[in-house]
């Protein structure tokens, strides 16, 4: 079992500093039953994951399997200073309104991975805001200026002179005081996050806690084009709240050979279980389209249910196999003659005209299942059904 614990921890991990801390801590719960405490931040600085987000959520999850309480901090006082790293221009600055909706909407997201009962959720204002000025200079004191600019992040900015607010400063010392406070025994994060992580370590140390985290890195999850990191900016990604059909056909689009990064980093299915699938994907006894179909129902399923997973799959078969139009799509009504392009727009499967001109050009269009190629085309008075590559459909009255 212990084999079996390391194996699964280190699946899918960028860099761990000081593994021999957590095998000590895995050996530890399985020969005496004593568990230990694996600490992960989110601020909430949006209120939706995606599945990039996720990607820590199931390392906590994997971690619980095998003795770990999580202490899922919201970082309510961080987050009015924002995490720099990363950024090129300082943050925005969130009202307590803002952060208050995006914690409620993190915590749900986030319960259906995390096992509840063993998750503990702090909130760092509660022991960040009693410092006061007299703690936070103290705290202050364990970092210099120097060091701070050896980060990437700031000597980009202090080179290129943009603006660094002190308080930035300041949110990787708050971050490793977090450990300080709460007697982290493991701390995860992404890759971009090393140089906080290890100030949990630097910071256990400088308060005498008796005890020095391990740190785990996971790596950025690529988006759907394989290349980017996921981002919703980037428009790649697969939101948590997507609806289930819309998820199901996003997990479907991704490339045969990213297929298997999602497996790794996302699934509940066991390493060897996916070795399996592996060698089944290339030795012919299995189809990629059908091992990618699992792993579609299987995240749908795990932010909806079995029987909407189902019918996300059933609805697509539909829709992309045989060609049919969507059960329940959108309806709308135009008064008079309009643009294909403005039509497309007002139906909301566009943002832009300029945009539904591009895609008339790319053969992305079609009226009643036709391509359509006349970027110019006025649609009369009739009904019609709209659609913009595989999956935005809607249905058009013109009266």
């Amino acid at each position: 079992m212990l084999e079996e614990a390391i194996r699964e921890i280190n699946r899918g991990t960028a860099e761990i500093i000081d593994d021999a801390r957590i095998e000590k801590l895995l050996k530890a719960y399985f020969d005496e039953g004593k568990t230990y405490t694996v600490k992960c931040g989110f601020d909430p600085t949006a209120p939706d994951l995606h599945l990039g987000h996720t990607v820590l959520l199931q390392k906590l999850a994997t971690f619980q399997k095998y003795g770990a309480r999580v202490q899922f901090l919201i970082g309510n006082f961080t987050a009015t200073i924002g995490d720099p790293t990363g950024k090129n221009v300082t943050r925005k600055v969130l009202t307590a309104l803002d952060i208050e909706k995006n914690i409620a909407s993190y915590t749900t997201q986030a319960f259906k991975i995390l096992d509840e009962s063993k998750t503990d959720i702090v909130y760092n204002k509660d022991w960040l805001e009693p410092l006061g000025a007299i703690g936070m200079l103290e705290l202050a004191s364990n970092l210099t200026v120097a060091r701070m600019l050896e980060r990437d992040d700031f000597s980009k900015r202090y080179a290129s002179q943009t603006p660094i607010a002190v308080s930035e400063f300041m949110y990787p010392l708050l971050q490793g005081f977090d450990s300080v406070h709460l007697k982290s025994d493991v701390e995860i994060g992404g890759t971009d996050q090393k140089f906080n992580l290890l100030m949990g370590r630097q910071l256990q140390k400088a308060y005498e806690v008796k005890k020095q985290q391990a740190v785990l890195m996971m790596p950025i999850l690529e988006g759907l084009d394989g290349v980017q990191k996921m981002s919703k900016s980037l428009g790649n990604y697969i939101a948590v709240t997507d609806e289930p059909n819309d998820m199901f056909g996003k997990v479907l689009s991704v490339s045969d050979d990213l297929m298997w990064r999602y497996f790794e980093l996302l699934s509940t299915k066991s390493l060897d279980e996916i070795e399996g699938l592996k060698n089944g994907v290339s030795g012919g006894s299995l189809h990629p389209k059908k091992v990618k179909e699992d792993l579609a129902l299987e995240i749908t399923t795990r932010f909806h249910s079995d029987a909407q997973a189902q019918n996300a799959k059933e609805e697509f078969e539909k829709v992309h196999a045989k060609s049919q139009i969507p059960t329940d799509i959108a309806e709308y009504t135009l008064d008079g003659e309009v643009w294909i392009a403005k039509a497309l727009v007002e139906c909301k499967i566009s943002p832009s005209t300029s945009q539904s001109r591009r895609d008339i050009k790319q053969g992305a269009v079609k009226i009643d299942q036709i391509k359509v190629s006349d970027e110019q085309l006025q649609l009369k008075s009739g009904e019609y059904v709209l659609q913009v590559g595989k999956r935005k459909f809607a249905k058009l009255k013109v009266i």
